[in-house]
């Protein structure tokens, strides 16, 4: 059997077992959405929005790509970002990375990939602009792991900065932002930083401003 004929099966059986719950399941999932939460997140297979948060479909609205980045010229993200806080109305918007990323790594070091290294350029600039920080690193992983949470950091400032974030807070509407980071190896989830306000937060770190 070829692997990709597994996930048939096996949605098979998670469709059977949902039914087997809550015989309404499809029914009312078809009817829409209305999730409370934009999830911006890495798109790391091991970091998947709905399950380390448990939660249900139709409670996340979710956007993914390499290293979690808000980049204000992407299209993608700009538009997920539009249609979560104009038509869903989501009330939070989590931007999640987490330690060991694969794309923080290959942001420290030369990219052989040039649209993988145009894509993380902020990534590598930010490491570039906290280096005297960084050096005081102990190992290559707490350097990693400090620059999983800068990069947090920078992300949560640059969707603070978008016009449509910003309208909803001008017309004070409840929205806030947080910077969060999911550790592998306890599978927990941390907290970096958070914005409730169009305000810069205090600890942006160095060259950001």
């Amino acid at each position: 059997m070829n692997l990709h004929e597994i996930l048939l099966l096996e949605n098979k059986a998670w469709a059977a077992e949902k039914l087997e719950d809550d015989p309404q399941f499809f029914i009312e999932s078809a009817k829409g959405q209305s999730p409370d939460y934009l999830w911006i997140g890495c798109s790391d297979s091991r970091v998947p929005a709905n399950e380390i948060t448990n939660t249900d479909a139709g409670k996340m609205f979710v956007h993914r790509n390499i290293a979690n980045m808000v980049v204000k010229d992407d299209a993608n993200i700009l538009s997920v970002i539009q249609y979560s806080v104009e038509v869903l109305g989501v009330k939070h918007i989590i931007v999640c990375g987490h330690y060991e990323c694969g794309g923080v790594k290959a942001a420290m070091g030369p990219i052989n990939m040039p649209i993988i290294k145009e894509w993380l350029k902020d990534v590598t600039e930010l490491f570039v602009d906290n280096k005297s920080l960084l050096d005081n690193a102990k190992s290559t992983k707490e350097k990693t792991d400090m620059l999983v949470e800068l990069n947090i950091r920078k992300q949560v400032h640059n969707v603070s900065k978008i016009s449509f974030v910003k309208d909803v807070w001008e017309k004070g509407e409840t929205l806030k932002i947080h910077g969060w980071v999911y550790d592998l190896d306890t599978g927990l989830l941390k907290t970096i930083c958070e914005i409730s306000s169009g305000d810069i937060p205090n600890d942006v770190p160095l060259g950001m401003a």
